[in-house]
């Protein structure tokens, strides 16, 4: 690999290729990921987007793309990206395109296609060692669509459609875990909040030839209730609390990118957020409290110990 490029935080480009002005929530963590990932990446680069939050970005005539975006249905976006893939290849191979004029090919996707609707078809993309960046913005709901639970909904959050005293009873699922057990070339997590650890592993991506995950937690104070002024706050208590380890895949290996010493208790995180508002008001459910800090707890020994 060439030499690390982002070394500190003024390494990072300070113009923005990404328009303002779009019709996206203010403080969406989702937005706020896009953005730096597109200034790392550059003008060209196609978008295959799938139906989502991210879908309204784009609407005709109007585009805050400097390149190329297509839209694609919710469970089909990597499907759509071989086909872009394939019509690039051929003709790169035959001498219709400069090697210059190439594009990064990248799945612009929410959590609900990621962990559900679009499952097959990325399980596919990956099995064919499709030449493609895969951005999932994990708002943990259906946010476009008034926030029901996804299969990325945390344990004990409500949401439109899971409104009981307890919230969520099912548990997030780590897309991460499903993407390496098909050895794609990488994956990792990373938030807006940390942006060099970002921008590194955008990076790295772009140096590798086949399926790689970016998978990013995206604070988003119209589904998870929260001033969107807050938004890199909570992304950023998100990562101190340990609930969004930073890691990589790479060379077969899980490495965690930023290891936090002192955690500070998962309460610090959910208290601010209405989502968990049930879990304080109008008594403390220290049971549940307590179950989803262990579950916290005991991710962090077994890396810690290991």
């Amino acid at each position: 690999m060439s030499e690390q490029r982002f070394k500190r935080l003024k390494d990072i480009p300070s113009t923005h290729l990404f328009g303002s002005g779009t019709p996206a929530c203010a403080g969406c963590g989702g937005l706020e990921v896009i953005h730096q990932l597109y200034d790392i990446l550059g003008e060209k680069t196609v978008f295959i987007n799938a139906a989502g939050c991210m879908t309204l970005l784009a609407i005709y005539p109007f585009t805050p793309f400097r390149g190329s975006w297509l839209y694609t249905a919710m469970a089909s976006a990597p499907a759509g990206a071989q086909g872009v893939r394939d019509a690039l290849d051929i003709l790169l191979e035959q001498g219709r395109m400069e090697k210059s004029d190439d594009l990064t090919t990248v799945v612009l996707t929410g959590d609900g296609s990621a962990y559900g609707m679009g499952l097959s078809a990325t399980s596919g993309a990956i099995e064919r060692g499709l030449d493609f960046i895969y951005l999932c913005y994990d708002n943990e709901g259906y946010g476009n669509t008034g926030q029901q639970y996804s299969e990325a909904t945390p344990h004990g959050a409500r949401t439109s459609t899971s409104t009981g005293p307890r919230g969520y009873p099912g548990y997030k699922k780590s897309i991460f875990d499903i993407w390496i057990a098909g050895r794609p070339a990488y994956a990792a997590t990373v938030i807006g909040a940390e942006p060099l650890d970002l921008a590194r592993k955008v990076e790295r991506a772009t140096q590798l030839k086949g399926p790689k995950l970016i998978t990013a937690l995206s604070p988003c104070p119209t589904g998870w209730g929260f001033d969107p002024q807050e938004s890199v706050e909570i992304g950023e208590l998100a990562v101190k609390t340990g609930i969004w380890p930073l890691k990589e895949y790479v060379d077969g290996k899980v490495v965690h990118t930023k290891v936090v010493r002192k955690r500070l208790p998962v309460e610090a995180y959910l208290e601010r957020q209405t989502r968990f508002a049930h879990l304080f008001r109008p008594s403390r459910n220290e049971k549940l409290l307590a179950e989803i800090q262990q579950r916290i707890d005991s991710y962090w020994k077994q890396i810690e110990t290991s």
